[in-house]
């Protein structure tokens, strides 16, 4: 996997060892990092889920100023660390090992100006962040990826890339 865009642009960094986990495709994140590059420079980012950390990585790469990334999985926990220590991201980057549902509940409003949520499609984790999002807008945009057959409450701006969908929900201006 590489970084598309930024600072670290064309740099690689390693997915998880494990069968279990899926990677977000290069063109689905930049496509995603795309649709909200107005609200990244200088972003307090959140990557539920964070898996290699490629979402919140790229936002720090096309300069946000700093990214909790909320993981579970130990060889994802080992990746991602691998990878903020490859790109220098020691200082803007915070590994929160936990649960990312149990996370986003203890959240209040405007607790993060963006956050990603990659959650696995075998479970119903991307309707439970984007329920909690609407009762609580924990970050002033949310993106969920999820699985194209389903779909996630109204509110939100859904794109389709195939098998993989993204739903982007803003608080209002």
């Amino acid at each position: 996997m590489r970084i598309v865009a930024g600072r670290w642009r064309g740099r690689t960094i390693d997915a998880p060892k494990d069968a279990r986990v899926r990677p977000t495709a290069d063109r689905v994140r930049e496509a995603w990092l795309s649709i909200v590059a107005a609200d990244v420079d200088g972003a307090r980012v959140l990557d539920l889920f964070a898996g290699s950390g490629a979402l919140g990585l790229e936002a720090l790469s096309r300069g946000a100023a700093s990214a909790d990334f909320v993981e579970l999985n130990p060889p994802s926990l080992r990746a991602l660390g691998a990878n903020i220590a490859r790109l220098g991201a020691d200082a803007q980057a915070h590994v929160r090992r936990g649960d990312a549902l149990r996370f986003v509940d203890a959240l209040e409003a405007d607790a993060y100006d963006l956050a990603f949520a990659d959650p696995p499609y075998a479970h119903d984790a991307a309707l439970r962040v984007a329920e909690r999002w609407l009762v609580v807008p924990f970050a002033r945009v949310l993106g969920v990826e999820h699985s194209s057959r389903v779909t996630l409450p109204a509110g939100g701006d859904t794109r389709t890339y195939g098998d993989t969908a993204v739903t982007i929900y803003r608080v209002p201006d």
